[in-house]
């Protein structure tokens, strides 16, 4: 692959996540048992307390690649499970580039069930979060607007998450606001490099079906917007789960698409590619312990000779009650 294409891919991707490196960018991660990590609403709506550990690599081989680790803990407050909290801690690095934060959240669930035996369940989520990024110019050589050679420029703010779930048996759906507030843009950037408005909207709906003791299927879509850009994205997901003797194994396969191109200029002529990976995911829950490993693979003509991205992640659940509801709702029960 030749250096323009090279740098062509940076620049097409860079565009398409430059709004999820407002806090924590939104991959696939959610998929590892990990709901809260993008939607606040679900801090405690599980049966069990989560620790969540995730690593993610991009480009291995690739100086300064973007890498990115996240640390979060949610559960209920109570023995009925009607309030949970939740934090979440992160680090993302990208090149110059580089971002640390935390949020803290609050849920509250409104339960509508006659019984223990269907879920119904409504969820409110707020996180609070204080996020420092830093534009690091110690090794920079070149020419840029923005970063300033030899100097280390930081800037710290403030913004909230809000979100909603509903649980009904065995179907699932959120929706969630990231960076609600507006006019908190960065002093790092001008205004004709990053906006005030730096919100994201995101819609998420599963359902799960088939037969505990055997194999339970997951189908989920998920929808991105960013309201500055207009930038839409879609996943299309499937996980599969097995109850085993010690544990259970899942799997799965994520399709993400976004909605928009960009052009860039090949031997025939004037091309547009859209953004899009395939992810698969393998996980195991042993015990009170979880692991999974994903894998995202770029498609597309213009791409790096390495184009995955590699995310790990550790789990443990404590606190755990035992199972409330008749449901196939591993995200719940």
């Amino acid at each position: 692959m030749n250096f323009k294409k090279s740098y062509f891919v940076l620049v097409f991707l860079v565009m398409q996540l430059t709004n999820a490196q407002e806090g924590i960018a939104v991959y696939s991660d959610y998929l590892s048992d990990n709901y809260y990590l993008i939607h606040p609403s679900m801090a405690g709506a599980s049966n069990c307390g989560k620790i969540r550990l995730t690593g993610r690599q991009q480009w291995f081989g690739q100086e300064d690649a973007p890498a990115l680790q996240t640390f979060s803990f949610n559960t209920s407050l109570d023995e009925d499970g009607t309030s949970g909290i939740g934090m979440i801690f992160f680090n993302d690095k990208n090149g110059y580039h580089s971002q640390r934060g935390g949020k803290l959240t609050y849920a509250h669930h409104l339960r509508f069930s006659r019984s223990t035996i269907d879920l119904n369940q409504l969820s409110f989520g707020l996180s609070a979060a204080f996020i420092q990024s830093t534009l690091d110019g110690t090794d920079f050589t070149g020419f840029d607007p923005v970063i300033v050679p030899g100097v280390i420029q930081k800037d710290a703010y403030f913004n909230v998450d809000l979100g909603v779930s509903y649980h009904y048996i065995d179907f699932f759906t959120h929706f969630t606001i990231k960076n609600f507030l507006a006019n908190q843009r960065r002093e790092l950037y001008s205004e004709g490099f990053e906006s005030d408005n730096l919100s994201k909207y995101l819609w998420s709906a599963g359902a799960v079906f088939g037969d505990e003791s055997d194999l339970l299927f997951e189908p989920s879509l998920m929808l991105q917007f960013t309201s500055q850009t207009k930038e839409k994205a879609i996943d299309l997901n499937l996980k599969v789960y097995k109850e085993l003797e010690f544990g259970k194994l899942w799997g799965g396969l994520s399709y993400r698409r976004s909605f928009d191109g960009a052009q860039y200029v090949s031997g025939s002529g004037i091309q547009e590619q859209k953004l899009q990976w395939v992810t698969p995911i393998v996980g195991l829950n042993y015990d009170k312990y979880m692991f999974s490993y994903t894998y995202s693979h770029v498609m597309g003509d213009v791409k790096f000779d390495n184009p995955g991205f590699h995310q790990i992640t550790l789990g443990m659940n404590i606190f755990c009650r035992d199972k409330e509801y008749d449901c196939n709702c591993p995200a719940v029960n």
